[in-house]
């Protein structure tokens, strides 16, 4: 019993680390309920699995929103009867440009997306998380959130809160059975780091 995440302000970022998780752990034998915020691509992912043998579900969901986020786990307590094993979250959003040209909508739109959403995420699967006994949160943070860039500085600073939290949740939650890691990918080819690919 897994719940992924993807929602994706660009379409592009995190689509290729999404499809690549949920193909994995459908095809170990799981049951994966996910989410993108893209209708189309979700139904196009979902009728690709089905024809694959694989038990994948999935919600219309945009992280951005509270409520959103509290309706997509709300679905998920119901469909793994209350209790879930997994819960991966990968979800960001970016625009490449030095510090001083960011808004404060930017900074705030960000910050939501690839931070809050996923703290809040885990605040609703914690009680699911437990009743499992023997869970496991997997954030997809970036290398930005651990060594410096020259361009997305909020972008960094919100992957390397996510890095703390993980941190955090391990020793917090280690009492429930929840183990909370986060893997931090280098570059992965997509148009989103055109702008600062090497």
């Amino acid at each position: 019993m897994v719940a992924s995440g993807n929602d994706c302000s660009c379409n592009w970022w995190n689509k290729r680390n999404w499809h690549a998780v949920v193909e994995e752990l459908a095809a170990l034998g799981a049951r994966v309920h996910t989410c993108s915020r893209n209708e189309s691509q979700l139904t196009a992912c979902l009728r690709d699995w089905e024809m694959k043998g694989f038990q994948v579900t999935g919600s219309v969901c945009d992280v951005m929103y509270p409520g959103q986020r509290a309706e997509l786990m709300d679905k998920v307590s119901s469909m793994f009867n209350r209790k879930l094993n997994i819960l991966i979250n990968n979800v960001g959003t970016n625009d490449w440009k030095p510090t001083v040209d960011y808004t404060a909508e930017e900074f705030f739109t960000f910050m939501t997306t690839n931070f809050e959403s996923m703290y809040h995420l885990c605040q609703l699967a914690h009680p699911l998380l437990k009743a499992s006994g023997v869970a496991s949160i997997i954030f997809i943070s970036s290398v930005a959130g651990v060594v410096s860039l020259n361009l997305g500085s909020i972008y960094g600073a919100s992957k390397g809160a996510i890095n703390q939290l993980a941190k955090s949740l391990a020793c917090e939650w280690a009492k429930d059975n929840i183990r909370s890691n986060s893997v931090a990918p280098w570059f992965i080819r997509t148009p989103l780091v055109e702008p600062v690919r090497p």
